[in-house]
């Protein structure tokens, strides 16, 4: 592992290895020709040892994995392309943003000002990692943490306009934090962003977190030095209390196919029925009140 990169930046890499793998599916649902090069060596060594985990006997034992990367990455291209049709929308944040590439692979409208929010670390691996490629948006890069006191004025340093209508990712972030922590975030994103704009974020319900069909997952990322802390089984009236009004999809939930890539074994037959027992990984999205 680069040594400036903290277990944090372990799971960057190691999602970027999995885009990498996502390319070489004929049923692939995106194309990242930037993942391979963010991986790295110490990505894919992840990965394999990722996979040593889901595949034990060669065959597929442990609930979440490669098809949880494509499917929640896909999900959330579709959103962002929703959002830049919008001609009222100017700004996008992504918080945490990690190894993501949709600055440098997605088109945007001139009018949209990009901004990726992580650790100095973090944005210094990319940006020599990307070895000069450059983003098809105005790009803006904040170099902090979101549980940092300061991020806010850190954001509008980077040219953010609080009142300008803005869409916001939070993807494969809540997990890492506490119940108070994930409050605090929310309320600190609503008090910058203006009604009207978008968030969209992924959320695992408490099931997810306690179910044995996931431990192996959760075990290998507590390993790493990144334990799974929280989940939630009523994300609408969570971000509700922040001034969000949201929409949860779920996978294998009537009406929902997850672009056709769901497989993972799960105990109990299709569809699975609306229920909040069963261990389920939440995407979402919706508006600023």
């Amino acid at each position: 592992m680069p040594p400036e990169l903290d277990a944090f930046g372990r799971t960057a890499l190691l999602a970027a290895a999995l885009r990498a793998a996502e390319n070489n599916r004929r049923d692939r649902l995106f194309e990242d020709p930037y993942a391979e090069q963010l991986a790295g060596e110490v990505g894919f060594d992840l990965l394999g040892v990722l996979h040593g985990r889901i595949y034990p006997t060669g065959t597929r034992e442990v609930v979440t994995g490669p098809d949880d990367a494509a499917i929640r990455t896909r999900f959330f291209d579709d959103f962002f392309r929703y959002a830049a049709r919008l001609p009222s929308m100017r700004q996008v944040v992504l918080g945490g943003a990690g190894m993501d590439t949709r600055a440098y692979r997605l088109d945007w409208p001139e009018r949209i000002r990009f901004f990726e929010i992580d650790r100095a670390a973090v944005l210094t691996y990319k940006h020599e990692r990307l070895d000069g490629a450059r983003p098809r948006v105005e790009h803006r890069t904040v170099a902090t943490d979101l549980v940092d006191a300061s991020w806010e004025t850190d954001l509008d340093a980077a040219g953010y306009d609080p009142e300008s209508p803005c869409t916001w990712l939070l993807e494969g972030l809540f997990h890492y934090l506490t119940e108070s922590g994930t409050h605090r975030l929310l309320d600190r994103v609503a008090a910058v962003t203006p009604r009207g704009s978008l968030i969209a974020a992924d959320i695992y319900n408490t099931a997810a977190l306690a179910s044995p069909y996931w431990q192996p997952m959760w075990d290998l990322l507590k390993g790493w030095g990144c334990p799974v802390l929280f989940g939630c089984d009523d994300i609408e009236s969570l971000f509700a209390e922040h001034g969000f009004d949201v929409r949860t999809v779920a996978p294998r939930e009537e009406g929902t196919t997850y672009y056709d890539r769901w497989d993972d074994p799960l105990p109990s037959p299709l569809p699975l029925p609306p229920q909040t027992d069963l261990p389920r990984l939440h995407c979402l999205h919706g508006i600023r009140r």
